[in-house]
């Protein structure tokens, strides 16, 4: 499994806009979990976060697959010009590790 999760910082005045191009990620198929949350910002250290994208993927080819959806795409288009900075890690499970290593 691959979690992927993805950062996103917007001014105030854009976040609504941000969190409604962001959801239509969940409308693609390949994920097996999908959320879209606003940061709570309740660190003692750093609340500089305002959007967090996160999913679940069962393998590499999920995750290409739901990145060449055309939704994605529709997503990128209304969100890119809205949002200040970007951060995404696409992280393997422990488990998914240990099973490829095996293989």
């Amino acid at each position: 499994m691959i979690r992927h999760i993805v950062f996103f910082t917007a001014k105030p005045a854009n976040l609504d806009a941000v969190v409604e191009g962001l959801n239509l990620l969940g409308q693609i198929p390949h994920s097996d979990h999908f959320e879209v949350t606003r940061n709570s910002k309740v660190d003692q250290f750093g609340n500089d976060i305002d959007v967090v994208v996160y999913a679940e993927f069962a393998d590499e080819a999920a995750l290409a697959a739901y990145k060449a959806h055309p939704l994605y795409a529709e997503a990128t288009r209304r969100v890119r010009p809205l949002r200040e900075q970007r951060f995404a890690a696409d992280v393997p499970t422990r488990s998914a590790e240990v099973l490829r290593r095996s293989a």
